[in-house]
């Protein structure tokens, strides 16, 4: 029999009873190892070259898992997509049918690592967004509480009271974004800005199986949407087609936006302990957002907004980069136009707009170099970006230009970026 047949590895794998879809190990992997389907997020055994990335940003701990397999039976993608929990250790006798010896020590290397993952980070054959990402917050931020309740908690899930439902976009139905309030009562949920939620739907899907939890972002500050109250409010877009524009119906998105006050819903979380803010007074934020990615920049703006009112806080700059086809499908665009324009400085990009030429935020971003700059040399500076995956990758080469374009070296500022917390990404 081949060596390579008998060869042992430490397979990667994810617990689909524990995680909640939030996409997060798909967006960190540099090697691109991790994919998903409509039900399971699966880690390519041919692929994955063991560099841990994905483990700390994970906000349940469902990617922290591991089986001791023979390389020729590692578990393929396939296999993985139908599971409904995670698989037991071999035995030692299943080992051996496969000709393992007992005592047989796991390698650290996969069937075939990516050649990429080798390459210098920061080198123009290796740009990956992913890689720029930092898996801590801000040294500054607050103490964030995860997991109260959920999977990996004594209490699967709290009730939450819904105590309002606003539409928040101005067309027809297909692009129809409700700002949702949540109530939670004599229930603990504290929240900070940037961290999300698992809504659970009723009822089971097509094979007849409990529906999993969706994530969604946080759109209020910590101390609540209605402040002093154990509230938090969501920013939900109605689901209508899938990304290449096929009909589908969101079950999560289409539930929350028909909900009426009085009703109640299913909770788990809070998750997330990295994209949060900074607190400290000379702190800069910039926000570059698409659609309902707008949800934890609204929170970070209203709690710097509250601090403003109260006088507790002063400087540190808020510079917003905010993207949608048109003004039209933009959450939030009203409220938006009325902040002082000494407290934020926001910047459109409209890709849609009637009788004007496409503008996505990397645009607008562009038109804005010197100042971003400035910012990205600053290191009280804090970049957040969020939206959908295909805007990343964009976001984030435009803030290599623009290091460049200032002269500044890109490899020890993205570095940097990544090691203080000043750099986060989170793309669905």
């Amino acid at each position: 029999m081949d060596m390579a047949d008998t060869a042992v590895i430490k397979q990667h794998l994810i617990d689909p009873e524990i995680c909640i879809r939030c996409n997060t190990c798909e967006a960190t992997c540099p090697v691109q190892a991790i994919t998903h389907d409509s039900r399971n997020y699966v880690v390519d055994a041919d692929k994955c070259n063991f560099c841990m990335a994905c483990i700390p940003p994970c906000p349940t701990g469902s990617i922290d898992n591991w089986r001791s397999m023979p390389r020729v039976k590692a578990y393929g993608l396939a296999e993985q997509l139908v599971w409904d929990s995670l698989p037991a250790e071999l035995t030692p006798e299943q080992m051996a049918e496969s000709g393992v010896a007992a005592d047989a020590v796991p390698v650290a290397e996969p069937a075939a690592a990516s050649a990429s993952a080798s390459a210098t980070p920061g080198s123009e054959a290796a740009f990956n967004s992913a890689q720029y990402n930092a898996t801590l917050p801000p040294w500054s931020a607050a103490h964030a509480y995860v997991n109260l309740y959920g999977p990996k908690s004594a209490e699967k899930s709290v009730t939450a009271t819904v105590t309002g439902n606003v539409r928040v976009t101005e067309v027809g139905k297909e692009y129809d974004t409700h700002h949702v309030v949540l109530d939670f009562g004599a229930m603990p949920f504290p929240v900070l800005e940037g961290q999300s939620i698992g809504i659970v739907p009723p009822g089971t899907d097509a094979n007849g199986r409990p529906h999993h939890a969706r994530q969604y972002s946080i759109a209020s500050p910590r101390n609540g949407e209605r402040p002093g109250y154990n509230n938090l409010s969501l920013t939900i877009k109605r689901v209508l087609e899938d990304h290449q524009g096929n009909p589908v119906r969101g079950v999560a998105s289409n539930y929350m936006c028909d909900l009426k006050v009085g009703d109640k819903v299913q909770v788990i979380g809070p998750f997330g302990a990295s994209f949060l803010m900074p607190n400290h007074p000379k702190s800069h934020i910039v926000m570059i957002c698409t659609g309902t990615g707008s949800a934890p920049m609204r929170a970070m703006t209203e709690w710097r907004r509250r601090l403003r009112q109260s006088g507790k806080f002063e400087g540190g700059k808020l510079m917003l980069f905010f993207g949608a086809r048109t003004k039209e499908e933009l959450p939030y665009f009203g409220p938006l136009q009325n902040l002082p324009k000494d407290f934020i400085d926001i910047n459109f990009a409209f890709s849609r707009a009637a009788g004007q030429p496409k503008r996505y935020v990397q645009h607008a971003m562009a038109e804005r170099a010197a100042d971003l700059a400035a910012l990205l040399a600053d290191p009280n500076a804090c970049f957040y970006v969020c939206g959908l995956k295909a805007m990343e990758e964009g976001v984030v080469a435009t803030l290599r230009d623009i290091a460049r374009g200032a002269g500044l070296d890109w490899d020890t500022v993205g570095a940097a970026l990544k090691r203080e917390g000043r750099l986060h990404l989170e793309t669905y």
